[in-house]
């Protein structure tokens, strides 16, 4: 599956749009969406480490930046008026295949797309699509870039601790929060986490299993630390991080490090998960003396993902966890086997 998408994998996800989306549909869904949220919660204030969000009334025209938030507002069945590039698993369109099907499904006019080449959000760009809010909870929005665009009169609703580092569960009930529709997204993250725990149970050998998502980026090598939605999303299936992986953070980032090569051999997992780009990256890499110190690289527990759709999945909201989770569940569980024997 890395190039291509399968039936299943597609229809779960159509569903999921289509049961979640509250009452809108097809043919009333768009992104002058009004009506959706419960008027009652407003207004309200939504506080964040850049600053508080005053949202005096249900938003009608919501723009997203980040990760997550446009795929937990589409799952809510509203069309955003703007939405941030996929310049990675977006193709020539620069929209994600999950994000283009939901789109599909909701009909309506079609969003705008923000520049997000260089993770610096056109503040011009956004204005011009007139938002009522700015959802960006998971997202490297700076202080700066939230200034501006509350001086210009839209609410933002950035990360709560620290950029890039939202719990993707917390993505969603925040986005429902900012909607007024806090029952719709409890009964999306219901619906995931079973799905979920029904893949846990499926595989009972992922408990306690320990586990690392170590990857290599021209020769530099990247460990995902705990809070990273990637491992979050492993542990929920029952593994556990290794105790190597925290032992070698060094504090440079909120959800990754970088490892030394000699330092390769402090990854002590039981099975790792790694991502790369293609068959013939993995093949080399796999193969390569500095990847062979990783143990369980040198043992074969490994679990990999390969392309940039695959990859992208991997970092779990509404729309790409029922997407890759039948793959991924699938080659843990081959990992899994090979760890224990």
């Amino acid at each position: 599956m890395s190039h291509f998408r399968t039936a299943g994998a597609l229809a779960t996800a159509g569903v999921l749009v289509a049961s979640l989306a509250g009452c809108a549909t097809a043919s009333d869904a768009s992104s002058e969406t009004t009506g959706s949220g419960d008027s009652a919660a407003f207004p309200m204030t939504v506080s964040s480490a850049l600053g508080d969000a005053v949202i005096e009334e249900v938003p009608t025209r919501i723009a997203t930046w980040g990760w997550g938030a446009t795929d937990a507002v589409l799952a809510l069945g509203i069309v955003p008026v703007a939405i941030p590039s996929d310049d990675y698993s977006g193709g020539d369109d620069r929209i994600a295949p999950w994000v283009q099907d939901a789109l599909d499904e909701l009909g309506g006019e079609a969003p705008v797309i923000l520049d997000n080449t260089t993770y610096e959000l056109s503040v011009e760009e956004l204005l011009a699509t007139d938002p009522d809010v700015l959802i960006a909870p998971y997202s490297g929005l700076t202080q700066e870039e939230f200034d501006e665009v509350t001086a210009a009169g839209i609410p933002v609703v950035a990360y709560e601790e620290a950029a890039w580092a939202t719990p993707w569960r917390d993505v969603v009930t925040v986005t429902g929060q900012v909607l007024g529709m806090d029952a719709e997204a409890e009964e999306i993250l219901d619906g995931l986490d079973e799905d979920v725990a029904a893949a846990a149970a499926e595989n009972p050998e992922f408990k306690g299993t320990s586990i690392a998502v170590p990857t290599d980026s021209a020769g530099t090598w990247y460990l995902y630390l705990p809070a990273d939605p990637r491992v979050e999303i492993l542990e929920d299936l029952g593994f556990v991080s290794a105790p190597g992986v925290t032992e070698l953070d060094s504090g440079e980032s909120t959800f990754y490090t970088t490892v030394s090569p000699e330092s390769l051999d402090k990854i002590d997992a039981d099975v790792v998960l790694t991502f790369v780009d293609s068959q013939e990256v993995l093949d080399a890499m796999l193969t390569s003396t500095t990847a062979q110190l990783i143990p369980a690289v040198q043992s074969g527990a490994v679990a990999s993902l390969v392309g940039v759709e695959e990859i992208s999945a991997l970092t779990p909201t509404p729309l790409t966890l029922p997407w890759i989770l039948p793959t991924l569940t699938e080659r843990l569980a081959e990992a899994a086997a090979v760890a224990q024997g």
